[in-house]
Order: structure tokens, then sequence, then C-alpha cells
């Protein structure tokens, strides 16, 4: 974390709030955030259907993804009292509103996959 006083962290303020792109970012931007807002969609999801969809996350890193993104608003937990304990994710209508963008990105990164494989 830097320091509040700091030129970067000045920066990163000034970019967050002012440019379009960081902003969305933010809620997107780590390498994991887009393919679990991708798994997770307009369903109710499991944590252990996220890590069967998505092999190669660590449970570890699922966990903390998923913790940011509730954090930010994006997606939804509901905690069931049961035994054993099950725990529902989704979109939030804020969360929502990132589709559209997810699905363009998911476009231009199929094409651009074709395009390498060639």
């Amino acid at each position: 974390m830097r320091k509040r006083t700091s030129t970067n962290f000045e920066n990163e303020q000034f970019l967050e709030f002012n440019c379009p792109f960081i902003t969305t970012l933010r809620f997107i931007g780590k390498r994991w955030k887009p393919a679990v807002l991708w798994k997770i969609d307009n369903g109710f999801v499991r944590f252990n259907q996220l890590k069967k969809e998505l092999p190669y996350i660590s449970d570890k890193m699922l966990s903390d993804t998923v913790a940011e993104l509730e954090a930010d608003g994006v997606i939804q937990k509901k905690v069931f009292d049961e035994i054993p304990l099950r725990v529902e994710y989704s979109m939030t209508e804020f969360g929502k509103g990132l589709l559209p963008v997810l699905e363009e990105m998911n476009k231009w990164g199929e094409q651009m996959i074709k395009k390498i494989k060639l």
C-alpha cells in the first residue's frame, strides 16, 4: 500500500477518478477477475463450480478474487444456513453493467487467439 502523501498515490487517485479506462480496470483489471465474472455471468454459482470451470486458479486466488469483487459491489455472496455450508455467488445490478464490456473483450480476445494460432 502506498503512502497517501506519495506522488504515486496522488497519480493513481487522479487517474482512477478522471480516466474512464482506469476506473473500469479497477473493477476488472486483475488477472482472474474477468474470467470469474464471465463464469458467474447472470446465474448463481458456487465456489466449487468456479474452481471446476477455472482449474488453473488456486483456491487462495479464487477466494481473494471473489472477496475483492464482492467488496467492490460487483458480485454478491449468499450464505445458506446449512450443513455443509453452502455459498452462492451472483452478479449485482452494478456488476451486470460490466457484462457488455466483458463481452466485447471476449470477442476481441477470440479474434486475437485465431490470429496468433495462424
